[in-house]
């Protein structure tokens, strides 16, 4: 079930912990994706605070934001990107995005299948997405001060293996938010501390939240027919290096006997994935 939006621009926006946290995802999605000139860039579920900093070199920013949840006006004071979506529905074009950021999103659907085959609808060919979601293992997804300790967390396996079975690619996963989900000074202080010594220790299990990269898989469809047809042909050339026997049917071929109804035993056609 989605969080409200009052909340989520609540914790984010308004309070030193929300602050801190959105610092440092935003520095993890920099570091994944350092360059994304010539992008379109879309976020899905709550990811306003995490998609500003794309927004001097992408081409396209668009923050999609799911009924369940309500929509804000972002970004503050400028033109409005932000639009309200169905979850499953969206009103963007077949393989029209280049990069999507999913942000409380995911863990948070009440039918994560249908919207993984929806971002699958819209990334294009080679497209991108990073999904950030809350550590199984981490003490962010075992505290009700912040968002992270609401829905499904993950294990890095567990994502991974939904991603496939929805004909995605993980490609690389990161960290963050190493320090503790708690208001109290000596830890928004020690914030960045913990940041710096968690990725020097690549510690994941301390982590309150992971970040999956993964891309769209397109698979092609093998051509049975082709491979019969190929086959066939080469046969034709047999009798060019040494004459080719002649069978039972050449040295008959005027006894209507041998002209039976045979089985065609080629090899069957399959039938792939429509992608």
């Amino acid at each position: 079930m989605h969080l409200d939006v009052v909340d989520l621009r609540g914790f984010y926006y308004r309070t030193k912990l929300g602050r801190s946290a959105q610092r440092a995802l935003q520095e993890a999605l920099v570091d994944i994706w350092s360059d994304t000139s010539g992008h379109a860039v879309v976020g899905f579920g709550f990811a306003a605070p995490f998609l500003r900093p794309f927004l001097k070199t992408a081409t396209r920013v668009l923050c999609l934001m799911p009924g369940q949840q309500g929509v804000m006006p972002w970004p503050p004071g400028e033109s409005n990107l932000s639009a309200l979506v169905e979850e499953y529905n969206w009103p963007i074009e077949a393989g029209s995005v280049d990069r999507l950021i999913v942000g409380h999103g995911l863990e948070t659907s009440d039918h994560p299948g249908a919207l993984l085959d929806e971002i699958w609808r819209v990334l294009a060919p080679g497209g991108r997405v990073v999904f950030i979601v809350p550590n199984r293992s981490g003490i962010w997804a075992r505290s009700d001060n912040t968002p992270f300790g609401y829905g499904r967390p993950y294990s890095l396996s567990q994502l991974e293996a939904q991603l496939k079975r929805h004909r995605f690619q993980p490609e690389r996963h990161v960290n963050a938010l190493y320090g503790a989900p708690s208001h109290k000074r000596y830890w928004l202080k020690s914030a960045r501390f913990w940041e710096r010594l968690g990725k020097w220790l690549d510690s994941r299990m301390v982590a309150g939240a992971l970040l999956v990269e993964a891309t769209k898989q397109v698979y092609a469809t093998p051509d049975g027919g082709l491979r019969d047809t190929v086959r066939d042909r080469l046969g034709m050339l047999e009798g060019l290096t040494k004459p080719k026997p002649a069978t039972n049917l050449t040295k008959n071929r005027n006894n209507s006997a041998y002209f039976r109804p045979i089985a065609h035993k080629g090899i069957p056609k399959t039938t792939g994935d429509s992608g």
